[in-house]
């Protein structure tokens, strides 16, 4: 099996879940990364697509227009092999986290309706019922970073990290972080934001907002992994103040690297926190305040494992599992491609009793049967144009 996938690989600011997906998956099926040339031109039994929306988006006006006119070829070869090439779409949020014009939710809702298979990575997303729908958990980070040096905890330090964006909250961070002047023991607290903006407001932004408090420090621009482990390392509580989280690659990679973190309090939220075991991940439900910090703190400690080697239970979170699942949702794609559509009802004036039943003049009658489409669970639509630096 050929599976081509929607990015491609060996860039190094390639979110690392896509990376260890592939790698996981190889060598069976044979992972090809993106290319229009490829997309176009070559022979595949499987597109994996994740934030479609990114195809569509070029670095100047005239390249974004070039894209939609490729990307109108791509759905016009998926339509033609449709008997032949399964769409299989990974739906990393509820909606795009950035709106294009008309054009391009037309050009998305088509690709839309051309998928044969939804992968959610949790149960609570919603898809359109238009195709089966599997959920696959968001695999962990651990064996990405073997082998990098985690630095211990720093007490008192809160720390931001992954790619910023208007919704994720952080200058409204900075300024509830101002207004808490001491940990829970009078102690000296600090805060470091690192992270590569969405935009070059949002980054101005951020820096206006830290000009408030000189016990915040803000590292603009793409992290290596050696420097994203030091600084999540160094934190005593990771806090992802995001006023929509639905699936965070960014908690998982805090976990992974055996760190507590602070989110908002949703369905997702409060079943990772029974999954992963308790005093690793804490929620609020409310608007995050000064006094929310504070109190997250105070658990933080309170709740501290005594055993200093103590890790989150990530073990759902495998990759060898995800992968084999990876396999199965394929390889049922294609089943459902190549099923064969069920036979037309024979009209019933059309149809009769054989001659010599005794009723060779009269019409049968019959109860009806009606072809049903299987149950679908429902998932909504939706992803970053850009992979999260943790999602």
């Amino acid at each position: 099996m050929r599976v081509l996938v929607s990015f491609p690989l060996g860039r190094s600011t390639t979110n690392p879940y896509l990376i260890q997906l592939s790698d996981q998956l190889a060598p069976e099926p044979v992972v090809l990364g993106f290319s229009w040339r490829r997309a176009l031109t070559e022979q595949y039994e499987v597109f994996h697509a994740h934030w479609p929306e990114a195809l569509l988006h070029g670095t100047t006006p005239l390249r974004s227009r070039a894209r939609r006119v490729l990307f109108r070829a791509l759905l016009l070869r998926l339509r033609l092999a449709r008997h032949q090439i399964a769409v299989v779409r990974t739906v990393h949020n509820l909606r795009s986290h950035e709106y294009g014009s008309r054009v391009e939710r037309r050009l998305l809702e088509r690709f839309d309706d051309a998928t044969s298979l939804w992968i959610t990575l949790n149960a609570t997303t919603p898809t359109p019922a238009t195709a089966p729908v599997v959920t696959i958990e968001h695999g962990d980070y651990r064996d990405w970073f073997t082998g990098v040096s985690v630095p211990a905890s720093v007490s008192g330090r809160l720390v931001y990290f992954g790619l910023i964006r208007p919704y994720k909250g952080v200058p409204g961070l900075i300024q509830t972080f101002a207004r808490l002047p001491a940990g829970p023991n009078g102690d000296a607290l600090s805060l470091r934001v690192v992270g590569q903006p969405a935009s070059v407001d949002i980054g101005a932004e951020v820096l206006l907002a830290a000009t408030s408090d000189d016990r915040v420090n803000v590292s603009l621009g793409h992290a290596s992994d050696a420097d994203l482990a030091a600084e999540i390392g160094r934190a005593e509580l990771v806090v992802l103040p995001y006023r929509e989280m639905h699936n965070s690659g960014a908690a998982l990679l805090a976990l992974s690297l055996a760190r507590p973190i602070l989110v908002p309090s949703n369905a997702v939220t409060e079943a990772l926190s029974v999954e992963v075991g308790p005093g690793w991940v804490h929620t609020y439900s409310t608007v995050l305040t000064a006094e929310v910090l504070l109190a997250a703190l105070t658990r933080v400690r309170a709740l501290r494992p005594l055993d200093a080697d103590a890790r989150p239970d990530l073990t759902a979170r495998a990759w060898p599992a995800i992968a084999a699942a990876h396999r199965e949702a394929y390889t049922q794609a294609l089943r459902t491609l190549r099923r064969p559509a069920p036979a037309p009802p024979v009209p019933e004036a059309a149809a009769t009793v054989p001659v010599g039943s005794g009723f060779g003049e009269q019409p049968v009658v019959g109860s009806e049967s009606t072809v049903g489409g299987g149950q679908v669970a429902e998932h909504g639509v939706g992803g970053a144009v850009l992979p999260e630096g943790g999602q």
